[in-house]
């Protein structure tokens, strides 16, 4: 160790200016914070979206559309992937609860149960709700959709 590369333990020395300490610090005055206006005040705070008083986003693009409040958002489960469930596991019975166990939805979803693919097995399935060809396809194997 020699005293041309002695350095200070890192973060025993602050890098940040002190500001408004006088002319002589060179951040004197304003204390780098310009004249006038909103950002030189204390306490200031810049809503969101706020552009410097030109007219913001949000409020210069067109609005469309409704949105429903009440909308119910189903979670989909097609008949391929019961079938899968049928042949892998053995279940003859299938609720909300064996479709968490799972993995096909979570645990706070609603389940509606979707025609997409085949169904050979006869089961019985008890959810929040059915599409009309899954439905169908279900009753035809001999099955029960009931709504839970």
């Amino acid at each position: 160790m020699k005293l041309n590369n002695l350095r200070p333990a890192s973060g025993s020395t602050k890098t940040k200016k002190r500001l408004g300490r006088g002319e002589g610090s060179g951040k004197g005055g304003t204390a780098s914070r310009g004249h006038n206006g909103a950002q030189s005040r204390s306490g200031y705070s810049r809503k969101s979206g706020f552009e410097g008083g030109q007219m913001p986003l949000q409020r210069r693009v067109p609005k469309f559309g409704f949105k429903n409040i009440n909308r119910k958002e189903y979670q989909g489960v097609n008949l391929s992937n019961i079938q899968t469930l049928v042949d892998n596991k053995e279940i003859t019975e299938i609720t909300i609860q064996t479709l968490i166990e799972n993995g096909l939805v979570s645990k706070n979803d609603l389940v509606k149960i979707l025609g997409n693919g085949t169904l050979t097995a006869k089961i019985n399935i008890s959810v929040h709700g059915f599409s009309a060809t899954a439905k169908a396809a279900i009753e035809a194997n001999g099955g029960t959709a009931t709504i839970a």
